[in-house]
């Protein structure tokens, strides 16, 4: 009987049969480090990762402040609609969601049906201190005082909620401002995708 050396072969192509994480999407409030919690997980998985708001960005040749204020919010959730469509329908990604994504249209039940969804969650406090300490512009933050942005924080969170709240996984963000904590929250995050 011939022995089966297709395991030892090194022409062999055939891929090591492993679970499939075909989309992996993130969502939460702006400032929850969904951009930074993708690009590293990216990094560990060694999967393609996408920023909604770059995408859109690229996509459109305008930024998302431009696009704010040429459509309106309304304009610019129909723009962001069409493009989560085409994003959530590439393979093997994790996708980092905007804000506001989840609220708008059937767009959460359509994530859900599309991947893994995780809602990274952390309190009003830490989203004002990350939003603070970032440099991107955020056309809904424009103009308002600390005080106005805390009020701001803590009204949208409570509207919101219940559609971050709907995701398959939470995960805890509230600790990410170092490498070290960052990277407990990916190994969190795996954990919670039982991907280790």
């Amino acid at each position: 009987m011939e022995q089966d050396m297709s395991h030892t072969d090194p022409t062999n192509t055939c891929p090591t049969p492993q679970r499939q994480w075909s989309r992996i999407i993130l969502i939460g409030y702006m400032g929850s480090g969904k951009t930074t919690v993708g690009k590293a997980l990216s990094t560990d998985l060694d999967m393609p990762f996408y920023d909604l708001d770059w995408y859109i960005e690229s996509r459109m040749h305008k930024t998302v402040k431009q696009i704010f204020d040429e459509r309106g919010e309304a304009g610019f959730r129909e723009v962001e609609r069409n493009m989560l469509h085409e994003v959530a329908e590439f393979e093997n990604v994790i996708i980092s969601c905007g804000g506001g994504t989840p609220c708008f249209f059937d767009n959460m039940d359509y994530i859900n049906r599309q991947g893994e969804t995780v809602y990274l969650k952390c309190s009003p406090e830490v989203l004002h201190r990350h939003l603070k300490m970032g440099k991107t512009v955020r056309p809904l933050l424009l103009n308002k005082t600390p005080e106005e942005v805390d009020s701001f924080i803590r009204e949208q969170l409570e509207l919101r909620e219940p559609h971050y709240n709907r995701a398959k996984h939470t995960v805890d963000v509230s600790l990410m401002d170092n490498y070290d904590k960052i990277k407990i929250t990916i190994a969190k995050l795996k954990k919670t995708l039982r991907m280790e």
